[in-house]
């Protein structure tokens, strides 16, 4: 299937590894011609270079912390008209919120909630312009089904959902589409660092911890960050213009709703 979008600029943001990489590698799949940043330039190259070999659009990069206004800046320089904004950053610690304080709860809502809304602030109004503009957010599973431990990201990706919910009915009338993408258990390291957390409260191993996540999975097994990043390149595509302000689970049917 062609998504229609070769040729296309996209900002991927926190794309040195796990999610925001797969996303990106699908987007240069289409050809779509992409920034991608990350805080580590020594990880961030090495993951252009993999992303060059796959043939497609073409990959630049910036080094810098998204999360900060210095380095917004420096991804808008260097990819001022993105037709796709694919924002991402790294979740905040899991933990007991006895012990945070207002400085983890500000860094939480800084990376997590208004990092994601200054970048559509400042690319939304030209996507208008261009009649075409793909917005996905990834945030977690957690918007639905909220995980004990990572309170600081339930409240901060909720805040983020809640914003959209009334922008993006706002952008489609001029082809300007807003959706989260909500990954339940991908094997990045991100999913590791917390199941060494739970493996430690339970006395197991991290591998008898990941085999235990994976069994009270419906799909018997962890996600594939490129399955995710699959999921992500068709809400990014030409025929994904009826989608928006929705938050799309890719869990493996984990979440036990209906809605």
């Amino acid at each position: 299937m062609d998504l229609g979008i070769a040729g296309k600029k996209a900002i991927v943001c926190a794309a040195s590894k796990g999610l925001g990489k797969a996303c990106a590698a699908s987007l240069v799949r289409e050809g779509v011609d992409v920034t991608i940043c990350a805080r580590t330039a020594e990880t961030l190259e090495a993951t252009a270079t993999e992303l060059r070999a796959l043939g497609g659009g073409s990959v630049q990069t910036v080094a810098c912390d998204i999360t900060s206004e210095e380095g917004r800046a420096m991804v808008l320089k260097a990819c001022p008209e993105p037709d796709i904004l694919v924002n991402n950053a790294g979740g905040p610690p899991p933990g007991d919120f006895r012990n945070w304080g207002r400085d983890e709860w500000i860094k939480a809502v800084d990376a997590n909630m208004l990092t994601p809304i200054f970048l559509i602030k400042a690319t939304v109004d030209g996507m208008i312009a261009r009649k075409f503009g793909r917005v996905v957010n990834i945030t977690s599973s957690s918007v639905k089904a909220p995980i004990d431990i990572l309170g600081l990201s339930n409240g901060a990706r909720a805040g983020l959902t809640g914003f959209i919910a009334g922008l993006a009915r706002k952008t489609v009338l001029n082809n300007v589409t807003i959706n989260g993408l909500l990954p339940g258990a991908f094997y990045t390291d991100r999913l590791i660092t917390n199941l060494k957390i739970h493996a430690d409260q339970e006395g197991l191993t991290l591998e008898e911890m990941a085999k235990k996540r994976a069994a009270s999975i419906p799909a018997g097994r962890l996600g594939d960050p490129a399955e995710f990043g699959e999921y992500c390149a068709f809400l990014c595509s030409a025929q994904a213009g009826y989608i928006t302000g929705q938050n799309c689970l890719i869990d493996g049917g984990n979440y036990p709703g209906t809605l």
